[in-house]
């Protein structure tokens, strides 16, 4: 379980945040003052955004390419919270990044991916915060590591930080997709039912990668109870100096949340708690019943595994294990189970099958006594 304690919840954190879910806009990077003044104008009319956000530091994976403009884009960012009232977020990774974002007061501090996969720098900034009265939000590492990524919120979290949360941004795809990141939403979810108090906001602009798809990555973090969402918003995107494809203009921002439904978390209204209850009702039997189905197919696997054993026959029996996986896909279709669904069930029961018949054919057989 993680150890995060005395978490404030992100309508605490200021004044006029208590809306939900919380939306966080802005360019991915700070580019000029005329850019950032324009967006943030744009983006405040809509009144609909209270954390402006934007990247001063931009870690690159090759030199050369655009790394930001550094400590004159604090400047701006100031000239935006001046002018518009929004809230300031920007990305840290070094103590000196801290210093100047805390000296043009900078609301919230954001960890970047990339900075989350280092527990040392995460380390050596959560030391260096100790004592710094600012909210923190942790994006997850660049691969799909849950304690990693826990880790970095526990390691701000004992320097006492209590205003924190986490941001889901997705992770490395090791092969092509149509997304940027796979979202894997499984590993938000896991760290939610673990600390239920950590706010959560997804960051659908990284996931995507292209403009067009980030209304359907915001809608299902929503649908999983996400508490907010970070979306990359520029005054021009095609001329953005970075991540220019999945940049929303502040009018495509404004459609997005105009179109977005944001569900309860439960109803008030007594039928549809007694449907839901005899629904749940009927999942809590089905899956009694598919443990139960599950152990007797482990006992037979042992039975199986025996006799293995006693015709020294391999574990292994590959043409079998084929056809077991063609046959039950195919009966899963016909029951409207994706391929997908039934294979990676299939190969979780395998995985479970070949350890129960390795543990009874690694056991001692003992000899037969002469009479």
């Amino acid at each position: 379980m993680p150890k995060l304690k005395n978490i404030v919840p992100l309508k605490k954190w200021f004044k006029g945040i208590s809306d939900s879910p919380l939306i966080i806009a802005g360019p991915c990077s700070a580019e000029s003052e005329a850019q950032m003044m324009t967006t943030a104008r744009e983006i405040a009319a809509l009144g609909k955004v209270k954390i402006f956000r934007t990247g001063i530091w931009k870690p690159r994976t090759r030199p050369g390419s655009f790394e930001g403009v550094g400590k004159q884009g604090l400047k701006w960012l100031q000239q935006v919270k001046k002018e518009t009232g929004l809230l300031t977020t920007v990305e840290v990774a070094k103590p000196e990044h801290v210093d100047l974002a805390v000296k043009y007061d900078v609301d919230i501090l954001w960890i970047g991916a990339r900075t989350t996969s280092n527990p040392f720098s995460v380390q050596e900034l959560a030391d260096y915060m100790k004592g710094i009265d600012k909210p923190v939000m942790v994006k997850n590492p660049i691969n799909p590591d849950l304690q990693l990524w826990i880790g970095a919120l526990e390691r701000f979290n004992n320097s006492g930080i209590e205003k924190i949360a986490a941001v889901h941004r997705g992770f490395y795809p090791f092969e092509a997709t149509n997304l940027r990141n796979i979202p894997k939403w499984e590993i938000p979810i896991e760290l939610k039912s673990l600390c239920h108090s950590l706010p959560i906001i997804c960051d659908p602009s990284h996931i995507a990668g292209r403009a067009d798809l980030v209304f359907d990555i915001s809608q299902k973090a929503l649908d999983l109870d996400m508490d907010g969402l970070m979306i990359e918003t520029h005054c021009n995107p095609k001329k953005a100096l970075s991540d220019a494809s999945q940049q929303l203009t502040p009018k495509q921002l404004n459609t997005l949340l105009e179109n977005l439904i944001i569900r309860k978390v439960k109803s008030d209204d007594e039928s549809f708690a007694n449907v839901l209850e005899t629904l749940r009702n009927r999942i809590d039997s089905i899956d009694q019943q598919m443990i139960e189905l599950l152990a007797q197919r482990m006992n037979v696997v042992e039975e199986i595994g025996k006799y293995k054993s006693q015709n020294q026959v391999t574990i292994l029996q590959l043409r079998r294990w084929e056809k077991i996986v063609t046959t039950r896909i195919r009966q899963g279709k016909t029951l409207g189970l994706t391929e997908d669904f039934v294979k990676k069930l299939l190969q979780l029961v395998h995985k479970e099958s070949i350890q129960r018949q390795t543990e009874v054919m690694s056991k001692p057989v003992n000899p037969a006594k002469d009479n």
